[in-house]
């Protein structure tokens, strides 16, 4: 029976962490055209943890493009996201 919960919470963790690769991907590329990108880091408890690359470190706007951009469409695209977090 533990064994069952085990690999239940692996396949739901994978299917979420499949399901935010997803979401990136359609995200990404407006980042990337202004020179950025985003790297998915780990999920933990809902919490989505992303390394912003590119033009994007140092970027002003970087706290606009994790929260408005990143976390808004992630939460609305996955119900299980929480936050998410730069790394």
């Amino acid at each position: 029976m533990a064994e069952e919960r085990t690999r239940g919470s692996v396949d739901a963790t994978e299917d979420i962490r499949l399901r935010v690769e997803e979401a990136l991907a359609m995200i990404r590329p407006a980042i990337q055209m202004d020179g950025g990108d985003v790297e998915l880091v780990k999920i933990k408890n809902g919490d989505v943890f992303v390394r912003l690359l590119g033009s994007c470190i140092g970027c002003p706007i970087s706290a606009l493009t994790l929260k408005a951009g990143l976390e808004m469409n992630l939460k609305r695209m996955i119900p299980e996201v929480n936050q998410v977090i730069a790394v």
